[in-house]
């Protein structure tokens, strides 16, 4: 199995509501790779707005990609049901859309395997 990291260094310091996300989703499902990314900016169509009383309320539009264990064995809808119950307070004060890929560490595998030989 792949070893795959918490956070990459690229990336820009995370928004209030991204860190409260990312430290939800790792004590439920201990996942070998998580990464958010605040996608808010690039929806022109909504008002620049804060929606909920916390800080970081103006993260409204997410993408998670989450590898954990724990989906071994669920299928793709009671994965996604299972993130947005964990997420259930999020949606309620402000988090508007999360956009998700959610992956075992064998589909993970699999599919960096199929990137790597699609590649050569």
């Amino acid at each position: 199995m792949t070893t795959l990291s918490f956070h990459e260094p690229h990336k820009k310091q995370e928004g209030a509501r991204v860190q409260r996300i990312r430290t939800l989703l790792t004590a439920q499902f201990n996942p070998q790779h998580i990464s958010l990314e605040d996608e808010s900016g690039r929806h022109a169509h909504h008002q620049a707005t804060t929606r909920g009383p916390q800080q970081g309320a103006s993260e409204t539009h997410l993408h998670l990609h989450l590898v954990s264990a724990s989906f071994e064995g669920i299928g793709r809808v009671a994965r996604s049901r299972l993130v947005h119950e964990v997420l259930a307070d999020e949606f309620a004060n402000g988090l508007h859309a999360l956009k998700l890929k959610l992956q075992t560490p064998e589909e993970y595998d699999q599919e960096e395997y199929a990137q790597e030989n699609q590649e050569n």
